[in-house]
């Protein structure tokens, strides 16, 4: 029996209407809170169904604060489909005195994990406020992110 090894390649962040310049934002998500909140969600879902190899993103997302005294945390996750959520790398602080939006890009290949390990599956960006003073922490997702799957189907 031959394997075949696939490639899928999604840019799922971000859709809307087209824009002058090119560049797609999602919208806005905004909160106060100091749990994390989902701005934007996608499911892949690749063709065909197989064991995963690897996985590659190019993930960018910008975050910023309504006021000067907060920071804004965040972070992307993925899990299989309806499991757990895995961070993709550990979460990242936008300092106090994030009043304009800051752009984040995160990239790289990596390995199936427990609870990321199967197609489909669902990545996010998630966002919380880094204090108690009631500003807003405030995050969109960019729609040139991408998110590729390698894996083998028989």
């Amino acid at each position: 029996m031959v394997q075949a090894v696939i490639e899928h390649i999604e840019h799922p962040f971000a859709r809307g209407n087209l824009t002058s310049d090119g560049v797609q934002w999602s919208a806005e998500h905004t909160t106060t809170t100091d749990a994390y909140e989902e701005v934007e969600s996608v499911t892949i879902t690749p063709p065909a169904l197989g064991e995963v190899l690897e996985y590659e993103f190019g993930l960018t997302g910008a975050v910023k604060s309504s006021g000067a005294t907060e920071s804004v945390l965040f972070k992307w996750q993925a899990r299989n489909r309806g499991g757990t959520w895995v961070d993709l790398h550990s979460e990242v602080t936008y300092a106090a005195d994030a009043s304009a939006y800051k752009e984040y890009t995160y990239s790289g290949r990596l390995k199936p994990v427990t609870n990321f390990n199967e197609v489909p599956f669902e990545v996010r960006l998630v966002i919380k406020s880094g204090g108690a003073g009631g500003e807003n922490a405030v995050g969109k997702t960019k729609g040139s992110s991408y998110v590729k799957v390698v894996y083998s189907a028989s």
